[in-house]
């Protein structure tokens, strides 16, 4: 559920936990009772803490600060293999 916030004009901000789109504009100060307005702010998306966030928030991260690399590229361990196809069909073909 969504986290609404709303500023009332003699406390400060709280906070409330309701269903998606049933956030009234006013709402009643839960200290003093009078009537509040919703506060419009960004989601708290980071606070989740979830892989998937996580890796969204290195990949925006990676846009304005990328790593750089140092040093040679790991080596798989293999071989190539052979510059060509012991395949008899293929020694057919003509060659460059």
């Amino acid at each position: 559920m969504p986290i609404y916030e709303y500023r009332c004009p003699r406390c400060e901000v709280y906070e409330v936990i309701r269903g998606m789109g049933e956030a009234p504009a006013e709402d009643a100060c839960p200290t003093c009772g009078q009537p509040a307005r919703r506060k419009i702010s960004a989601p708290h998306v980071s606070r989740t803490g979830t892989p998937a966030f996580q890796l969204i928030d290195s990949t925006m991260r990676s846009a304005s600060d990328p790593r750089v690399v140092s040093g040679a590229l790991p080596s798989t361990g293999t071989n190539a293999g052979p510059p060509y196809s012991s395949n008899p069909l293929h020694q057919k073909l003509p060659r460059p």
